[in-house]
Formats: C-alpha cells, structure tokens, sequence
C-alpha cells in the first residue's frame, strides 16, 4: 500500500494500491493542513503531523482508533515524521533540532540533536525493514520486472501487477509491452 497525505480543496490522510487503484480515505474530518505522515509497519498505525491544527495523531491502517497524540504551538514549526519503537521523531524547523516524542503520552518530548537545514527524517533499522517474499513484480527470465516492458507495480497484493509506460509509450493489447 502506498499512504499519503493531501491538503487541496479537502485535507486528508489516503491510501491506495501501488498502482494507484482502490484509493481510500482512512481521514477526512478534523484536519486541515497534514504535512508529514509515518507508518508503524508492525502495528499497522498511520501518524500524521497537523501544522494547522497543531496536532500530531495517529489512526489505524482502516482509519479507525483516532487518537491525538500531542497539541500545541510547538507543532507549527514541526517538518518530517518517523517512528521507532516507543518514539516519533521530527525535526523542529525554528532550530534545526531533532525531536523525539513518545508516541504513547506525546508528554515526553526531548531535543537530542541539531542538523543545520534539516527539514525530513527517516529512521533505518533492521527490525524496521519486513521480510521481503516472492512478488509479481519480480524479474522474469528475460530480465523484465514482472513480465513487463518498463514499469510494474504492484497491485492488490504482492501477486498481482499492472504494468505501466514511460511518458511517450502507450500500454500494448498484451497489457505488458510498451510502444
């Protein structure tokens, strides 16, 4: 699944195949203005940062057990969410600090570092990465991920695919080559 955040004409927190299909709505009230967004994979939890709001909140992959986990003007100045075991980390952008915030009482909020210009984090762990299985989009004999001529992505499941062109190419009646 590929999870984003979007805040045009109506803010909200979305989900969707890789390829784009069954795009679904897990928020879409009491947010105005989502600018980062982390999953814990193991619990199936969506965090997302509010700048408008001033709030950082957490559901869960279906959009449902909506908690708020901290408020406050301190969030307006937040930029890049992650999340490693009991904490979310984020980068304050008046000071370029890192922040670590328990993601349980959202009370427990510690400076740890600065980076000059940091504005994104992401958290890279072993235990963080999941077992990767056999998948459609892997390479067939030929080379070609999935069976396809330039770009597949996964679909409803790790065994299904679509496949898809390069800007100039149309999709063939085969529904795998490109022209």
């Amino acid at each position: 699944k590929l999870f984003f955040t979007d805040y045009g004409n109506a803010a909200k927190v979305e989900r969707c195949d890789m390829d784009g299909m069954n795009r679904t709505w897990i928020v879409d009230s009491k947010i105005e203005q989502p600018t980062a967004l982390a999953l814990d994979l193991i619990n199936k939890y969506v965090y997302w940062l509010d700048i408008y709001l001033e709030s950082v909140e957490v559901v869960d992959y279906q959009g449902r057990r909506r908690q708020t986990i901290t408020k406050g003007r301190q969030i307006r100045h937040l930029s890049g969410l992650a999340v490693f075991e009991n904490y979310l980390y984020t980068i304050n952008s008046d000071n370029f600090s890192v922040l670590r915030i328990n993601r349980y009482n959202g009370t427990d909020i510690q400076a740890l570092a600065r980076l000059e210009d940091a504005k994104e984090i992401r958290v890279y762990q072993k235990r963080t990465q999941v077992a990767v299985r056999s998948h459609a989009c892997e390479a067939d004999p030929f080379g070609m991920p999935g069976g396809c001529s330039h770009i597949c992505l996964l679909s409803s499941s790790y065994k299904a695919r679509t496949c898809r062109c390069r800007t100039g190419f149309i999709l063939g009646s085969d529904g795998r080559s490109c022209k």
